[in-house]
């Protein structure tokens, strides 16, 4: 059985382990954002700081310039504008989750067809060379790092509501436990 808190299962596909990894973390950032009144999707903590929306909005953004025609173009589009990435992000939760949507389509349609012997061909990002494998750690390192803020931001907009998304604090003997007793089942 699948622990839905591990980031991936058993494999030796870089691929495979790859996509895991982004699934997890578009599901990590999904059920914080579940987690967040409709209001505090565009609140800030300071006017320097980005919300909720304007972190999602960016990320779609670069998910769309990084991942459309990833083998075959550079993945900095020449219409996209980052900085308008921070600007007047969606006032609603069905678009803004239509644009998340959206994004994590690009990142799949992408990488799903991939095999690990593609994994050694050559993209470009900003003109810049980079293996494929280089340039999905990139990217799951850029996503991972906004996933962060994300969570962040919701565990402080949720407050008291907030439930954990991962081991809880004070949990982790018994999540050890749990995982331990479900590996001695699998047997």
């Amino acid at each position: 059985m699948h622990n839905p808190l591990m980031a991936h299962q058993f494999t030796t596909s870089y691929a495979k382990d790859a996509i895991d990894l982004f699934r997890y973390y578009k599901r990590l950032a999904e059920r914080a954002i579940e987690q967040v009144p409709d209001t505090a999707l565009t609140a800030t903590l300071d006017p320097e700081s980005n919300s909720i929306a304007i972190i999602v909005k960016h990320v779609a953004g670069n998910m769309r310039s990084r991942w459309t025609n990833f083998l075959t173009a550079d993945g900095e589009k020449p219409d996209r504008n980052r900085d308008t990435e921070f600007e007047a992000a969606p006032k609603d939760r069905a678009a803004l989750l239509a644009m998340w949507e959206q994004g994590w389509k690009y990142v799949f349609d992408a990488l799903e067809p991939l095999a690990d012997a593609d994994l050694s061909r050559t993209v470009t990002i900003r003109s810049e060379p980079h293996s494929v494998m280089q340039a999905m750690n990139r990217q799951i390192a850029h996503y991972s790092y906004h996933v962060g803020q994300i969570v962040y931001l919701a565990r402080h907009f949720a407050g008291d509501r907030w439930m954990s998304l991962t081991i809880p604090r004070g949990k982790s003997a018994e999540f050890n436990g749990d995982v331990s007793a479900g590996k001695a089942s699998q047997r």
